[in-house]
């Protein structure tokens, strides 16, 4: 008698799917940690000029953004068509910056504080009247460490 018949097919055993939920997590969790959400919403129109050199930040969790430019369509019908300062999610004046510089720096730890950046983000379209006038508000409440958004020249 031989070890082997002929002629019998073997059946392909079932694919167990007991682990499939543990994977599935597993790639939920990595996609939870290292995606990062959007810390503010844009409510400005913002067309960034052109740059001749760049420089990388360091580390982006120290650079607060201001975004100067004209409010977005849904939101032209309440603001209007001229240029508007953005802070973080709400249309502000050129007399908040000062409130809004005190809180960043208060959010950041005491030895973070001297490397926190203030990043201009304009239209290339806006008046430098505006751009002038926050840069005015910032040195009088010492945020000296600015950086303008770019993009790199071609």
């Amino acid at each position: 008698m031989s070890m082997f018949k002929k002629g019998e097919k073997k059946e392909m055993p079932g694919i167990s799917s007991g682990s499939l939920s543990d994977i599935v997590f597993m790639l939920l969790f990595f996609f939870m940690v290292t995606t990062q959400m959007r810390e503010t919403e844009n409510k400005v129109v913002v067309k960034i000029p052109q740059a001749s050199e760049s420089v990388k930040l360091e580390r982006k969790d120290l650079s607060s953004y201001i975004n100067i430019g004209t409010p977005i369509r849904s939101l032209q019908a309440q603001y209007g068509t001229d240029a508007r300062i953005q802070l973080n999610d709400s249309f502000k004046t050129v007399d908040d910056i000062r409130d809004f510089v005190a809180a960043e720096r208060d959010s950041k730890s005491e030895a973070d504080r001297s490397f926190m950046t203030i990043c201009i983000r304009a239209d290339q379209d806006v008046r430098m009247g505006i751009i002038t006038d926050v840069k005015q508000e910032l040195r009088r409440c010492s945020a000296l460490k600015i950086m303008y958004s770019a993009r790199k020249g071609e």
